[in-house]
């Protein structure tokens, strides 16, 4: 099952377009390659048109910070969305193809109030080929900015405990996205297996990443005549599998040539 991670920027390109990028980011993540696709900075109305787009039967939205009068922010940052920025509003968003399984529950932790809102949230996969007998719960963070880098760290070590704790979760576990920080702590009950920069895909002791699988996708479009960057994040893309059965897992480096 291959898990693709990815923030968004808000839906922005640099350098910067002065109109939505919608189409763009579309037409992007249809022609990639994956299963689940965990994504951050969305802005909080895309997540059904991203997923009419993609073929994916199921979207979940999960809303983060700055989201007071959604209807006029939308206003404006669906025709400028530089000028207002992250202002514009933030949701995480987990899209989901049925090669992946089928999303049986959507739960969603508020990991901090202030300064901003964050939140974690996943879904529950019956029929994916990673837990053919049980069930597949796949997270989405976007963890605190990391100022101070405990901050995040914190919020990262709250998600995994509460994707544990949730109903049938096991050793066949994935959390990905932007946790705000390069080198998580080792010692945690997931691991990473895909990791560039602040982005990481980490899983249970039951998953690995297929040997090489994990890649670092292009996004760079032509945006109105011009070649521009969608996001100042690269997608992040890794093929997952089963652990073989009585084979201790490697808790190496992640794909070292993915680090900046």
């Amino acid at each position: 099952m291959r898990v693709l991670s990815w923030n968004l920027f808000h839906g922005r390109s640099l350098p910067e377009t002065e109109r939505s990028l919608l189409p763009e980011f579309s037409a992007a993540l249809a022609a990639w390659p994956w299963d689940v696709a965990l994504l951050q900075e969305v802005p909080p109305w895309w997540g059904p048109a991203l997923a009419r787009a993609t073929g994916a039967p199921w979207a979940r939205t999960a809303l983060t910070s700055r989201n007071q009068l959604l209807c006029l922010r939308r206003a404006v940052a669906s025709r400028r969305p530089g000028l207002l920025g992250s202002w514009g509003g933030g949701a995480n968003v987990i899209l989901v193809r049925a090669s992946a399984g089928v999303v049986t529950d959507h739960r969603r932790v508020r990991l901090t109030r202030t300064p901003e809102r964050r939140v974690a949230h996943a879904v529950a996969l019956a029929g994916s080929p990673l837990a053919p007998e049980g069930v597949l719960w796949v997270g989405n963070l976007h963890a605190s900015q990391a100022d101070p880098l405990e901050r995040a760290r914190a919020d990262g070590a709250r998600a995994e405990r509460w994707l544990l704790g949730l109903p049938g979760a096991g050793p066949a576990v994935v959390l990905g996205g932007d946790f705000n920080d390069r080198e998580p702590p080792p010692g945690r009950p997931l691991r990473p297996v895909a990791s560039r920069s602040v982005d990481h895909v980490q899983v249970g002791a039951a998953l690995t990443a297929a040997a090489g699988a994990a890649t670092l996708l292009r996004r760079a479009r032509e945006v109105d005549g011009e070649m521009r960057r969608l996001s100042d994040h690269p997608p992040l893309s890794v093929e997952l599998r089963r652990a073989e059965a009585g084979k201790p897992v490697s808790e190496g480096e992640p794909d070292d040539k993915l680090r900046p």
